[in-house]
């Protein structure tokens, strides 16, 4: 156990970090990531009042899908990323936000003073939330709440559990198939029970979280992403939709917009760029490695990095030079004063496996 955003929480369990992974990669993983935290926005103008929070298409999300986000700072750095559904905002519902742990406090003072005055904003830091992650984790779900299989790829809808009301998205962290449970908090921990009494599942750790999310090429905030890096040069472009961009409709209006903009239509140059890396020999290379060109220039440093358990291969991301960002590119990673040769390589690492139906 170790202490995290103010919990007490898993490493591993018993069963050992690689064999958690890979049986999250060939079942059903049970992660309990209750210390996320919960909101909900509510009122007729949050949806555009949320909008003017981030880079991102809210006010035109449909009813029922699940979008990711990102909360900027004034200088275009990001906050916080996080998960939002559409839980039809127009007709009196609301918008439910899942926010990381350690920035969730942050995050909802920075939420209410910037738009409190324009909607309601419910923390529900209370509930748990459980994420059922792997190929078998619709087989082993259905069995418990019936229909939930229906959903497909970043969906969520309202189920009940012996009488227990859930908020189930179909989604998740580990670039497998499977689902996030929100339920009420004094209900957790017999669902969660529940949930391994199925042959499928197995509770799995921070360990294997932290080593599938990479695999699956996704961000970890506070290592990959930060309040210093902005969007684009996370290479998270995809995320910022046609609508929010120069020439969008709604472009613009969220805080750093002239620096993200400016960077993502290439009328302003990026001093860095998140990269995937693979390392050309069998050595993992960790968090804060020193990245150098093969002649011994400085260029980056890594950000995330081990040993991929289903890639079979040191995998890692970091932040280069845009110089020395495109794929092939060789460069050395400095291991205890040892460079290491590694490739810049696309993500994911491992394909990703999401039901879209």
């Amino acid at each position: 156990m170790v202490p995290f955003a103010g919990y007490s929480m898993p490493v591993q369990y018993p069963a050992g970090l690689m064999a958690e992974h890979h049986h999250t990669r060939a079942a059903a993983g049970l992660f309990d990531v209750s210390h996320m935290g919960q909101l909900r926005l509510i009122g007729a103008d949050a949806a555009a009042a949320f909008e003017s929070l981030m880079p991102v298409d809210v006010i035109d999300l449909a009813v029922g899908k699940q979008r990711y986000g990102l909360l900027l700072n004034d200088e275009g750095g990001i906050i916080d990323d996080l998960m939002f559904v559409n839980r039809n905002i127009a007709n009196g519902g609301d918008i439910f936000v899942i926010v990381n742990g350690a920035c969730k406090h942050g995050d909802l003072t920075h939420i209410v003073d910037r738009i409190g005055g324009r909607c309601t904003v419910e923390p529900q830091f209370d509930r748990g939330l459980l994420a059922l992650q792997g190929p078998l984790a619709a087989t082993a779900l259905q069995r418990l709440v019936p229909g939930v299989d229906k959903l497909v790829f970043m969906t969520g809808g309202a189920f009940t559990w012996q009488g227990t009301d859930l908020f189930i998205t179909r989604s998740g962290y580990t670039g497998e198939d499977g689902f996030e449970i929100s339920v009420p908090g004094d209900r957790a921990e017999a669902f969660a029970r529940a949930l391994l009494a199925e042959p499928e599942v197995k509770p799995v750790g921070l360990g294997a979280r932290n080593s599938l999310r990479l695999e699956a090429g996704l961000c970890l905030y506070g290592h990959d992403i930060d309040t210093t890096t902005t969007p684009v040069e996370a290479a998270l472009n995809w995320a910022m939709q046609k609508v929010r961009r120069t020439g969008g409709a709604r472009a613009g209006g969220f805080p750093g917009a002239a620096r993200v903009l400016a960077q993502l239509d290439g009328t302003a140059p990026l001093a860095r760029k998140r990269v995937g890396l693979i390392a050309l020999e069998r050595i993992p290379v960790r968090d804060h490695t020193e990245l150098q060109t093969t002649s011994g220039e400085t260029i980056g440093e890594v950000t995330s990095g081990l040993l991929g358990p289903s890639a079979d291969q040191p995998v890692a991301m970091g932040y280069v030079s845009p110089a020395h960002a495109a794929l092939g590119t060789r460069l050395h990673a400095m291991v205890r004063g040892k460079p290491v040769p590694m490739e810049v390589s696309a993500m994911p690492f491992v394909p990703n496996r999401y039901f879209r139906g």
